[in-house]
């Protein structure tokens, strides 16, 4: 009997960037080229995001990943509340996903988030019917690490207080970002 090929039932990993995309040096850019089950999720329109829009290609992509197998979410900022809402409106698709990464989500009930975002505040605040990991940073300029830990608990996230890291985009400097991709290798795996 042939041996099992472990990567033959590997979940596809679906790359989430927020606003304006993620650039070359950001680490979902990294994985995006790194992770062979890694694709990026490519909006319209990067520059004036409508939630509209980007829920509609969201769906798209996981209709598309899920039939081929199990899907995990790896979003940034915007992405995470693209994910949240996408979960609250499409609640039977989204218990059949494995698991997100929701890293640095962007708060978008702030009084100086960018008008020009349409659609995403308020943030969905119920429990998410997967697995979910919330990663923050402890100097995050769109999020207050009480906000986002707030928020994990409410979706019912495992949470994780990185430190001070920004952004965590790559002006964070965490290129790859190893830890990240073993709390997403843990997501797969489950």
């Amino acid at each position: 009997m042939p041996p099992a090929n472990p990567t033959a039932t590997a979940p596809a990993i679906l790359i989430l960037p927020g606003l304006f995309d993620s650039d070359d040096d950001h680490w979902q850019s990294l994985w995006d080229t790194s992770l062979p089950h890694a694709r990026r999720v490519v909006q319209r329109d990067w520059m004036e995001p409508r939630r509209a829009d980007w829920l509609a290609t969201l769906d798209a992509a996981i209709n598309d990943a899920s039939a081929e197998g199990a899907v995990v979410l790896a979003a940034h900022s915007l992405g995470c509340a693209l994910v949240v809402h996408w979960a609250s409106q499409h609640p039977a698709a989204a218990a059949r996903l494995k698991g997100a990464l929701l890293v640095a989500p962007a708060d978008v009930e702030r009084a100086d988030f960018p008008d020009f975002v349409h659609g995403f505040a308020p943030m969905p605040r119920g429990r998410l019917p997967f697995r979910t990991i919330v990663v923050a940073s402890s100097d995050d300029p769109w999020c207050e690490l009480s906000t986002a830990q707030a928020r994990a608990a409410g979706w019912g996230a495992e949470f994780h207080d990185i430190g001070p890291h920004g952004h965590i985009n790559a002006a964070s400097g965490l290129g790859d970002w190893p830890q990240g991709k073993a709390w997403l290798a843990s997501l797969a795996a489950d």
